[in-house]
């Protein structure tokens, strides 16, 4: 079907390529407006049920968006019968509430500024009502707790404000309109004294329809609560947080180090990787990014700055410096360059819902792993290919340092990554799928859009087929013709767990998409 070499015994034909539409935008600049730094998105999250969406800026703002159009949905028989076909509604969010979540620092040690930028969010467990997250910036993680409040309000007051008051008197009596009776301690529900003077002097035996005021709430407020601060644990700047299936966990990563920590306990934590050599002038590699496996609390992977994925087992050592599995590609003989080190630094990892393969992005490609073969990826996605002969412009201007996430779908069979001018690639990777989309993030997303060849590489079995898929390769140009704007590019998005739906981060706008 994509080339002559390769034959997929599959019934039922590859999914067909989504068309994406255009569902909301949020912080939409207008033509002209100079967009603020503190205001530029640094992280996107959607929780597990994919019904909360959280932003972070660099300006320390953690906003949270809520969905709307699942609400009302769901109760009655007919719309449970209706859950056996594909629901086509539009994918609406709101904003729910924000907060800062850090503000700047000092570290008067080694006299560094901390800046205030979210670097990660990742959803907790929800409980009683209540959102659970962690959000950090380089230095320190913050355990949030969102929730609503009752506001109290005092209501049955003896005042009546339409009743005009004089000095040293009673105020006339009303009677209550409300056909409730009042509390044992409040007297009388027929007649009731409003207003009392200083001087004035109580009958003997009292005044028993004399109320007391009574506490009610008519309307919430949303609170954010910062529950627990996880400090003074990295040397280095932060670069993931991952929670662990169990609930009660998660760790943290930074350049050198894991550690592992206790929701419950702020106080302490345990370093489970440590790649730091005993003389730093033998460092070679770096950890990027680090991710808890969904299902299996004892078992994790993280990433390095050579290109080379490792899963760790908790089970094996409490110091997981030797790796259970390494995942890396050989490279080519006589394809070594000056660059080829910095393009391999893996930027992101996730693993997909079902913990069985991993997603990575370095800077020119896509690579899908499967944790049970690790002789190489099963599928290559090419995203920056017509970038190769900028490579010297972009070490220039360190645009090859740029560090751009990658997600999957939920079902497993799509994974999505953004690029330069805006724009985002999807991509199928179900056996036999020639997806290749690029996206732009605006109003119209699918104006980019131009077919993109699938190229299908050397097969390795019947049931596992190594892929290699390149989008447009024209060298400096975008598949319009038009030159690529490398201030302008999309770093962070995210993929709704349950639904085609794709949230991403144009400088301070946050886009979403449906399919």
């Amino acid at each position: 079907m994509n080339g002559g070499d390769e034959v997929v015994a599959a019934p039922a034909g590859p999914p067909h390529p989504l068309e994406w539409k255009f569902s909301q935008v949020f912080g939409e600049r207008t033509a002209g407006e100079e967009v603020q730094e503190v205001d530029i998105i640094s992280a996107i999250e959607f929780d597990k049920s994919g019904d909360h969406l959280a932003t972070g800026d660099r300006g320390g703002r953690v906003v949270l968006f809520e969905r709307t159009d699942t609400k009302d949905h769901g109760g009655s028989r007919r719309d449970l019968e209706r859950m056996d076909y594909s629901i086509s509604r539009h994918p609406e969010f709101r904003y729910k509430t924000e907060f800062q979540s850090h503000e700047p620092e000092f570290d008067y040690l080694k006299s560094l500024e901390i800046e205030e930028k979210i670097n990660k969010i990742r959803w907790c467990q929800t409980a009683n009502g209540a959102l659970f997250l962690l959000s950090t910036n380089d230095k320190t993680i913050k355990f949030w707790k969102v929730q609503e409040k009752k506001v109290k309000k005092i209501s049955e007051m003896n005042v009546d404000p339409s009743k005009p008051m004089g000095n040293g008197c009673i105020a006339s009596s009303s009677n209550s309109s409300s056909s409730r009776p009042y509390l044992a301690n409040g007297g009388s529900p027929d007649r009731s004294y409003n207003y009392l003077s200083n001087d004035f002097s109580f009958p003997p035996g009292g005044i028993p329809s004399l109320r007391l005021p009574m506490v009610s709430s008519h309307e919430t407020s949303l609170v954010a609560r910062c529950r627990r601060v996880y400090a003074h644990a990295h040397d280095y700047h932060i670069n993931s947080i991952s929670n662990n299936s169990d609930g009660e966990t998660f760790i943290s990563a930074d350049d050198l180090r894991i550690n592992l920590w206790n929701l419950e306990i702020s106080n302490q934590s345990f370093n489970i990787v440590d790649v730091k050599p005993a003389n730093m002038e033998d460092l070679t590699e770096v950890i990027t990014s680090a991710e808890f496996h969904p299902t299996y609390c004892n078992m994790l992977a993280y990433s390095s700055s050579k290109g080379s994925i490792r899963v760790v087992d908790l089970r094996q050592s409490a110091l997981c410096d030797s790796h259970a599995k390494l995942f890396e590609e050989q490279e080519a003989p006589g394809s070594r360059s000056f660059f080829t080190e910095i393009i391999a630094s893996i930027s992101d990892i996730k693993f997909g819902k079902d913990g069985r393969y991993i997603l990575s992005r370095d800077y020119m490609t896509l690579k899908l792993w499967d944790i049970n073969m690790d002789s190489g990826p099963v599928a290559t996605f090419q995203v920056h290919e017509y970038l190769r002969p900028k490579l010297c412009d972009l070490y220039e201007n360190d645009s090859i340092f740029d560090k751009f996430e990658c997600c999957l779908s939920g079902d497993g069979l799509r994974v999505g990554t953004g690029s330069y001018s805006n724009l985002f690639r999807v991509f199928g990777c179900a056996p036999g799928s020639a997806e290749a989309t690029t996206l732009e993030a605006s109003k119209n997303p699918m104006r980019r859009q131009v077919p993109t060849p699938s190229r299908p590489s050397r097969s390795l079995g019947n049931s596992i087929t190594r892929v290699v898929r390149r989008g447009a390769e024209t060298p400096g140009v975008d598949a319009n013709g038009n030159s690529f704007d490398f201030t302008t590019k999309l770093l962070h998005l995210a993929w709704h767990p349950t639904e085609n739906s794709i949230a991403c981060a144009a400088a301070n706008s946050l886009y979403m998409y449906y399919a």
